[in-house]
């Protein structure tokens, strides 16, 4: 039995989930959000929590997926989803302008970045901004491009950091003695 999809995912308070065929629809005060179900998976509305289900041993991987997948939009549509971005680099400055961050990155031009629908983002100060939103994948995505433009390198220590990430810093080479 998968130890994953075996436990029921509990709705919260504010939370209604209704399903049509094989969607589930999610609608919370984060938004609204519909997940498709693997067709090899079933599921039961039930106690106020969904139950996954499935029949043979093949379809277990599947449904633990499911689970994992249900948990996340449940969270996603009653708290959201937060993840911290931090530049580290001498010049490396950030603007959050609406839907769109301006990066200095210590290239010729400033790198601009449209946020996807439903991603929002808030300044700390110029070097740290908060990206949010109820779709974790969306969010997990946004964060890998941003953090693409400059990743964190492990001579210097400089780069663009996502939710604390530590690099192992590396020591420089040394120059040959002789």
């Amino acid at each position: 039995m998968s130890r994953i999809a075996k436990d029921p995912v509990n709705i919260p308070d504010g939370v209604t989930v209704a399903s049509e065929n094989n969607t589930i629809n999610f609608k919370g005060p984060k938004g609204e959000l519909s997940l498709d179900i693997h067709e090899s998976v079933s599921f039961a509305i039930e106690d106020n929590a969904v139950q996954v289900k499935w029949s043979s041993d093949a379809e277990k991987a599947m449904a633990g997926t499911m689970r994992a997948l249900i948990n996340n939009y449940m969270i996603g549509v009653s708290e959201g989803y937060t993840k911290n971005i931090k530049l580290n680099g001498v010049g490396y400055r950030a603007n959050v302008q609406g839907k769109k961050i301006v990066l200095t990155l210590g290239f010729s031009h400033p790198v601009e970045y449209n946020l996807p629908e439903g991603v929002d983002a808030k300044s700390e100060n110029q070097t740290e901004f908060n990206v949010s939103s109820n779709n974790k994948q969306v969010l997990g995505q946004v964060c890998a491009e941003i953090r693409s433009f400059r990743p964190p390198e492990p001579y210097k220590g400089k780069g663009i950091f996502i939710d604390g990430e530590h690099v192992v810093r590396k020591e420089r080479k040394k120059a040959a003695a002789g």
